[in-house]
């Protein structure tokens, strides 16, 4: 968990365009908020990472990602919510609106609604969906506690959150939300 002090703390250095690494189900991510193109600008340079990639975004609540997704598939909305409890990212159609950074110039976006504790912490102290992405440099293991964030990253992260990873043991799988399919197979 995330004490109360450590959390406004994460907060206030959202509010304010900073990135932060923080404990999710699996691995360690890197994550600032969503229109903060600044923020993302500093993941993509950390991490290497093509932009075309997008990213991730996570929240406490299906509310915090409506405004980035289309939301006219009712049953592609329906796996997203009734598989909300478990740790899949799921793809799905992005509302036109949607900055291309995440959605890295396709029309999908995808997201997962976290239980982990200090991500649902995070989301609803911000009020908001977060950029997710992994703490690693492209192509190389992500982070799965604070120190190898501290190692990899020093000072380029505003802050590193308190908190253990999930027990998932890597980064989450990522399915179609309209079909089903598996398009990345989380850990075994």
């Amino acid at each position: 968990m995330i004490s109360g002090h450590a959390l406004r703390r994460a907060a206030g250095m959202l509010a304010s365009g900073g990135v932060i690494a923080y404990p999710t189900e699996g691995v360690f991510g890197l994550g600032c908020l969503p229109e903060n193109l600044a923020g993302i600008r500093r993941i993509l340079d950390m991490k290497g990472r093509d932009p075309k990639s997008g990213f991730v975004l996570v929240a406490s609540s299906v509310d915090q990602l409506l405004p980035y997704l289309d939301g006219s598939d009712e049953k592609a909305m329906g796996r997203l919510l009734a598989k909300a409890k478990i740790p899949v990212t799921w793809v799905l159609a992005a509302n036109p609106d949607t900055p291309w950074w995440i959605t890295g110039g396709r029309d999908t976006a995808a997201v997962r609604i976290s239980q982990h504790p200090v991500v649902k912490a995070l989301c609803e102290a911000a009020d908001s969906a977060l950029i997710s992405t992994s703490a690693n440099i492209s192509g190389k293991p992500p982070a799965k506690t604070r120190l190898a964030v501290q190692r990899m990253f020093g000072d380029h992260v505003d802050m590193i959150t308190p908190g253990e990873t999930g027990r998932l043991g890597g980064p989450t799988e990522l399915r179609d939300a309209a079909t089903g399919k598996v398009l990345r197979a989380g850990p075994r």
